[in-house]
């Protein structure tokens, strides 16, 4: 009775989410205007609308409803009462594989549908694992911050949590996970995805962590998370931040006093802008360009059914655009990190090509810290020296 409820409720707002916004601030204005829902209904809720977004572009051929209900038997890992008021029968398969799942129910093309780019993804991306893996909702990570190994294991434990650490320093916990409630985030740990806690692993292994001073400049700062990582691993490092968001400065701004980082310039700039000028020359250019976000489309599944192809060039422009003006900074003898969150060869090995042929870099690596396998983004990394 009340799962059916639930399912008109995700009907009626998957027929009026628009995309003009990300679907999570849109789900909880649409929440507020209507005081009838309890946290469970929420919830519920919720899960049903992400889970359909999961399906991307497959079973385009069955109504809202059924793929909403579709959804719930694809995306589940282990049975559940929501599942078992829609079909008992599927209830009992909802620890099969996704695969053997298509395969049960003879859709087995139906998972290509889901992630129709595959013609951009570049070679080195496992295209139909990549997009069945949407399918799956992506962990919480946190990257424990130099000397809080202990105490964040200690709180964590406390708690009676499960967790794991897939990699040093790193903590993988479940997506629900309140770790803002157990540990202090930015001083005993940030909250960083996997792959994005390894970006910077082929810079260390050119230049292995020192005590000696070096100018960085983090010319796309955003929310600050791989400054921060920067700050961690060489700490006598002199960050320079820009973006072109005022806003998110001033949020950075905050977030590096949680972090204890004081030393660091930031200003506004638009590298886009043919208005654009920096004179400062620097060491290390970090360049996590403006990108389709196609790596991290599992935590915002909607993007599966919203993105446009055409958007692929409109990207790799900008990247083009950024990445050259910002290359220009690099002193004698730095490095050039460029870095998206993307799957799309246009915006990744493409860059590269360009940036090899545009400016004086010489490549020294690139690669792809694919998380497809391991509930986490999938991101792309290529560094250069002049």
């Amino acid at each position: 009775m009340y799962i059916e409820s639930h399912i008109k409720t995700a009907e009626l707002v998957l027929e009026n989410y628009t995309g003009k916004m990300p679907f999570a601030p849109w789900l909880r204005d649409f929440f507020r205007q209507d005081k009838k829902y309890g946290s469970r209904d929420r919830r519920t809720i919720s899960h049903l609308c992400y889970s359909f977004f999961r399906l991307g572009n497959a079973f385009a051929f069955l109504s809202l409803r059924e793929r909403i209900r579709l959804a719930q038997f694809l995306t589940a890992d282990a049975p559940s009462p929501v599942l078992e008021a829609i079909d008992p029968a599927w209830n009992e398969q909802a620890s099969l594989p996704a695969e053997d799942k298509l395969a049960l129910l003879e859709a087995t093309a139906e998972g290509n549908a889901m992630f129709p780019w595959t013609a951009h993804i570049s070679p080195e991306i496992q295209a139909r694992s990549f997009a069945l893996a949407h399918l799956v909702q992506p962990g919480l990570f946190l990257r424990v911050r130099p000397g809080r190994d202990a105490p964040v294991r200690q709180a964590l434990t406390d708690a009676g949590l499960d967790f794991s650490e897939p990699i040093p320093h790193a903590i993988a916990l479940d997506n629900g996970t309140k770790a803002d409630q157990l540990i202090d985030l930015d001083i005993d740990a940030v909250v960083q995805d996997l792959s994005s806690q390894q970006v910077l692993s082929q810079l260390v292994e050119a230049m292995p962590p020192t005590d000696r001073p070096f100018d960085a400049w983090d010319c796309c700062a955003a929310s600050g998370g791989k400054s921060i990582l920067l700050h961690d691993t060489y700490p006598r490092v002199r960050l320079s931040v820009t973006d072109v968001r005022k806003s998110i400065l001033l949020n950075l701004r905050v977030r590096f006093e949680r972090a204890g980082i004081k030393s660091y310039t930031s200003t506004v700039a638009d590298l886009a802008s043919p208005d654009f000028r920096e004179t400062s020359a620097f060491d290390l250019v970090l360049c996590d360009a403006p990108c389709s976000g196609s790596g991290t489309w599992g935590r915002t599944p909607e993007q599966l059914r919203l993105f446009r192809e055409q958007e692929i060039d409109r990207y790799a422009a900008l990247q083009e655009t950024i990445a050259v003006r910002a290359a220009r900074q690099v002193r004698p003898g730095g490095f050039f990190l460029y870095v998206t969150c993307s799957v799309f060869e246009k915006e990744n090995e493409a860059i590269v090509a360009t940036l090899q042929k545009k400016t004086a870099l010489r490549l020294k690596a690139m690669r792809y810290y694919k998380g497809y396998d391991r509930k986490a983004d999938t991101l792309f990394a290529a560094l250069f020296t002049l």
